[in-house]
């Protein structure tokens, strides 16, 4: 059965990526850097091919390492990402809690489906708005129906999948989320990513995590400044530790 297991998450993760059926280089599944990234290989994979998730193989391995060691810990709380795209990473957190028989926590689905807003003029975000391969793939609007089709494919889409459509600064401060296990951060911006973690961060349970997708790409977009700011604000000085060159994560050690 453990067996069984791991190899339905293995294939999830190729399948979002594209790469079930098809040899695709490392470089292009796993960048070492932002220039490698910036290839248009990797553009025309992700952004521009049929993946559904522009995540690295790193960035999902460690996205299944949290979520394992929150169900192995008993660490209580839901899942819920921030900024989704076409759903990929929505489909690896909820084929995870299927894959071990978990019907009692839920996958939060936030995301404008409209892509990204017009940022504030002169912030760092206008770099990322206006960027030409941004503009080029429709700023990330993936429509709400077009992600649920998606995640239906997998047949993982269910009541345990709750979507919450429209600007964080509109949805996020009155959901109806008890507690979280795992926060990831996708959603590019200062202020977006302000907005998640002012209002979901304390709903975080002690032994959680925090992805933030975008760490390293602060010089085109406000997401690692706004995660020092809070942190430093809120006395947070749990380790951030580097997934890849692109992105980060930490565990929260208090309440």
């Amino acid at each position: 059965m453990h067996q069984l297991r791991n190899r339905y998450i293995e294939q999830l993760k190729k399948s979002v990526m594209n790469t079930l059926n098809q040899d695709v280089a490392d470089s292009i599944i796993n960048p070492s850097s932002t220039e490698e990234q910036s290839q248009p290989e990797w553009f025309n994979h992700f952004w521009f091919g049929s993946a559904l998730t522009m995540c690295s193989l790193k960035r999902l391995d460690n996205i299944q390492f949290c979520l394992e060691n929150c169900l192995r810990e008993n660490i209580p709380g839901d899942f819920i990402e921030c900024g989704i795209w076409r759903g990929g990473v929505i489909i690896l957190m909820k084929g995870i809690l299927d894959a071990y028989g978990v019907r009692n926590r839920k996958v939060w689905v936030a995301d404008s489906f409209q892509g990204l807003p017009l940022p504030p003029r002169n912030s760092i975000d206008e770099k990322m708005y206006n960027f030409e391969k941004v503009i080029e793939a429709n700023r990330f609007a993936v429509p709400l129906e077009t992600v649920k089709s998606n995640i239906a494919r997998y047949d993982l889409l269910d009541d345990q999948v709750k979507f919450l459509p429209g600007w964080f600064h509109e949805t996020l401060p009155n959901v109806q989320i008890d507690r979280l296990a795992v926060l990831r951060l996708d959603g590019d911006y200062y202020e977006s990513t302000m907005d998640t973690l002012v209002h979901l961060y304390p709903k975080l349970s002690a032994g959680g995590y925090v992805i933030v997708d975008d760490w390293g790409l602060d010089q085109i977009c406000g997401e690692k400044q706004a995660v020092i700011e809070y942190r430093k604000n809120h006395g947070i000085t749990d380790e951030i530790i580097d997934i890849d060159y692109h992105s980060a994560y930490w565990q929260k050690t208090t309440s």
